[in-house]
C-alpha cells in the first residue's frame, strides 16, 4: 500500500497531479482544491491514501496530514465515497470541518457538491466524536492526558474541551484541578 509519494510535478490540474518519482514512474494523484492551490513548487511530497477497487487503483494526496485524516474518516461513512470525501476536503478546511461537526451544522455540509440534507445528517451522526489532533486542544500530550482523565471520571468530551479552552494550566495535574473546579 502506498502511504506517501515524493517527486516532481509534471502536470498540474485543479483536482489532480501527475508526479514523476525518481524511479521514473509517473503517478496520477487526486488532490483537493485546497491542496492544489497550496502547491507552488515543482518538487512535492504528499501523504497518500490508496483506494483499490476492482476496476481502479486511485491515489488521493494531501500536503496537510489533517486534511488526509478528514478524508480517511469520511470515506468510512456509509454512502460517502472518495469523490464526495474529496469534495468535502475541497469545500471545508480541516478546522472548518471540525467546527461544522461540533456545531452540528447541516448547512456547512450542504454547501458541498453531492451532499444533501440526508447525507449531511448521516455524516454528523456517524462522526460526532471526530477530533483533529492538531487543533489547539489536541496538539499537546498533557492536554490529551487531561481529557482522558476527565473522561474516565464520567465527563463528556465536548464539555471537557469547552472547559479546557478556558483553562490556563501548563501541565496535566494543574489542568485537571482547574477543569474539575469549572466542571463541578
Amino acid at each position: 500500500m502506498i502511504v506517501a509519494i515524493e517527486g516532481k510535478i509534471v502536470k498540474k490540474e485543479p483536482t489532480f497531479l501527475h508526479i514523476k518519482t525518481d524511479s521514473g514512474l509517473t503517478y496520477r494523484v487526486n488532490v483537493s482544491l485546497f491542496c492544489s492551490s497550496g502547491i507552488c513548487t515543482e518538487n512535492i511530497s504528499l501523504h497518500v491514501t490508496q483506494i483499490l477497487r476492482e476496476d481502479a487503483d486511485n491515489l488521493y494526496g494531501f500536503v496537510n496530514n489533517d486534511e488526509k485524516r478528514v478524508f480517511d474518516t469520511l470515506i468510512k461513512v456509509n454512502g460517502v465515497g472518495p469523490s464526495t470525501a474529496l469534495a468535502v476536503c475541497s469545500t471545508l478546511s480541516p478546522s472548518d470541518f471540525a467546527s461544522a461537526l461540533t456545531s452540528n451544522s447541516i448547512e456547512a455540509f450542504k454547501k458541498v457538491p453531492g451532499i444533501g440534507p440526508k447525507s449531511a445528517k448521516r455524516i454528523l451522526v456517524e462522526l460526532s466524536d471526530f477530533e483533529l489532533e492538531s487543533e489547539s486542544l489536541g496538539s499537546n500530550t498533557f492536554i490529551n492526558d487531561t481529557i482522558m482523565a476527565l473522561e474516565s471520571l464520567g465527563f463528556k468530551k465536548e464539555r471537557i474541551r469547552k472547559v479546557l479552552s478556558t483553562c490556563k494550566g501548563e501541565d496535566t495535574s494543574s489542568l485537571i484541578k482547574e477543569a474539575l473546579k469549572k466542571l463541578g
